[in-house]
């Protein structure tokens, strides 16, 4: 893929909510990092330090947790335009509680810490771009909280899809039930009821 077009989707995501100048847009570029994932392919393991940020060009990533049974737990998914790490881990330098991988082959945008905090120095406004995102992520997750204890299955569903519009047809039904909190079969006769009406 050409640096222009690998580079585009992150800084029209950039503009959407900040407006940089065409100098401070190739500043922006020199502090990321392209990475490209096979899918499978873990970006992050449990247990490791997360020193990165990943913006989604293309494909899918999971975050996901697994339990001492072996069952994992899908946290997030991240598709092309969204951001995908372990905040807690790149923020504090501990050990993470995540795996990252790739549902599809990816390709990625590495922002790592160092880079971050010399970035937000030499472009002030990408501090306000992020400030937003962080906001934004709070908001989603007091959300999502609050849809797992008082939403119905079929509720937590169609707020998915009216978030992931393609997700169905990008992600194995196993994992979107595991990321719902809900069996397999439920989301199978959810779907059914869904289509037949």
């Amino acid at each position: 893929m050409k640096e222009d077009t690998t580079f585009q989707l992150l800084l029209s995501s950039i503009n959407e909510k900040v407006r940089l100048t065409e100098t401070e847009m190739q500043v922006c570029k020199s502090f990321f990092t392209p990475k490209k994932l096979l899918k499978k392919q873990l970006l992050l393991q449990h247990q490791e330090v997360c020193h990165f940020i990943a913006f989604v060009v293309q494909g899918i990533l999971r975050s996901y947790t697994v339990d001492a049974k072996g069952n994992e737990h899908v946290v997030q998914f991240a598709l092309e335009g969204w951001w995908i790490s372990d905040n807690y881990s790149f923020l504090t330098g501990e050990p993470s509680t995540y795996n990252i991988d790739a549902l599809e082959d990816a390709e990625l945008l590495l922002l790592s810490r160092p880079a971050m905090d010399e970035l937000l120095l030499k472009v002030p406004a990408m501090e306000r771009y992020f400030r937003i995102l962080m906001q934004n992520s709070l908001v989603a997750l007091q959300r999502r909280l609050v849809g797992s204890l008082s939403y119905t299955a079929e509720e937590k569903y169609t707020n998915l899809i009216r978030t992931y519009p393609d997700i169905a047809q990008r992600v194995p039904q196993h994992q979107i039930a595991s990321y719902l909190g809900i069996k397999p079969e439920t989301l199978s006769r959810i779907r059914k009821q869904l289509t037949s009406r």
